[in-house]
C-alpha cells in the first residue's frame, strides 16, 4: 500500500498533485469548487515538503486569502479527502475552540483508518484538531535540523521549525521560518518517507523510533492561528 496524502491548507495548484478542490463557507453551506493558485504561499511550502517520492498528494484548499478559514470548510475538506482514499491527512492550522463539525470530521477520518497530523503550539493552550484524541501533534523544535524529530509526549512530536531553502518559487521574497506549521509538516514528511503504515499507533511507534531528542526544548514555537469559527 502506498501513501495517498491530503494537504488541507491554502494551496490549490501544485505540480504533481493528483487531485485538488477548494472549500469555503457560503451562506452556511460548504461545497467543493475549482481550486486556484495559493494566495499566501504557506500551503505551497507545505506541499513541497509533502511531495515525497511515491506519495499521491491531494490538495484541499480552505484559505481563499490570508484571512482565517472556517471549521465547516476544514471539515468538508476532510470528508472530501476521505472519499478519495486519503490515508494521511495533514493540517498545519489550529482552532482555539472545539467545534462539533470539526470534531465529527476528524473522528470519521480516524475511524476510517486515516492517520491525521496537525500542528500545535510548543507552548500555550492546545488547539484543534491537534487536541483531539488520536491525532498526531506536530510542532517546531529549534533543536531539530530538517528531517530530525523530537518526542515531546504521547503522539506529540517536534521537528525543524523552518522550511528548507527553495521550497517555494518566490523563496527569496518569503521567510523560511514556519514554526509549528513547518515542524508538523516535517513530521508528516517523516511518515511519508516510510512504507505506508496501517494505524495511528504504528505511526507513533515509527516516529518515536526516528527521534533524536526526547523531552521539551526551552524555547517554544507559535502555531499558526488558522480557523476563525
Amino acid at each position: 500500500m502506498s501513501w495517498r496524502a491530503a494537504l488541507i491548507d491554502s494551496c490549490g495548484v501544485w505540480p504533481g498533485a493528483c487531485e485538488a478542490a477548494s472549500f469555503a463557507s457560503v451562506g452556511g453551506a460548504v461545497e467543493p469548487r475549482a481550486p486556484f493558485p495559493d494566495p499566501t504561499g504557506h500551503g505551497s511550502r507545505l506541499a513541497q515538503l509533502l511531495s515525497t517520492r511515491g506519495t499521491e498528494l491531494m490538495l484541499a484548499q480552505v484559505f481563499p486569502s490570508a484571512a482565517p478559514s472556517s471549521a465547516a470548510a476544514v471539515a468538508a475538506a476532510i470528508t472530501w479527502a476521505l472519499k478519495r482514499g486519503a490515508n494521511l491527512i495533514h493540517m498545519s492550522l489550529g482552532l482555539a475552540v472545539d467545534r462539533p463539525v470539526l470534531r465529527a470530521a476528524v473522528a470519521q477520518a480516524l475511524a476510517g483508518g486515516a492517520i491525521v497530523v496537525a500542528s500545535t503550539p510548543a507552548r500555550g493552550p492546545s488547539v484543534y484538531p491537534a487536541a483531539y484524541a488520536g491525532v498526531i501533534r506536530g510542532t517546531g523544535d529549534a533543536r531539530c535540523a530538517p528531517g530530525e524529530l523530537s518526542c515531546l509526549g504521547a503522539a506529540h512530536f517536534g521537528s525543524c521549525p523552518r522550511f528548507a531553502p527553495g521550497t517555494y518559487p518566490a523563496d527569496d521574497a518569503m521567510p523560511r521560518r514556519g514554526g509549528a506549521s513547518a515542524g508538523a509538516a516535517w513530521v508528516s514528511r517523516a511518515l511519508l518517507e516510510m512504507a505506508a503504515i496501517a494505524t495511528a499507533d504504528q505511526a507513533v511507534s515509527a516516529l518515536r523510533a526516528r527521534c533524536r531528542f526526547f523531552g521539551p526544548e526551552r524555547v517554544g514555537m507559535e502555531a499558526r492561528p488558522a480557523v476563525s469559527r
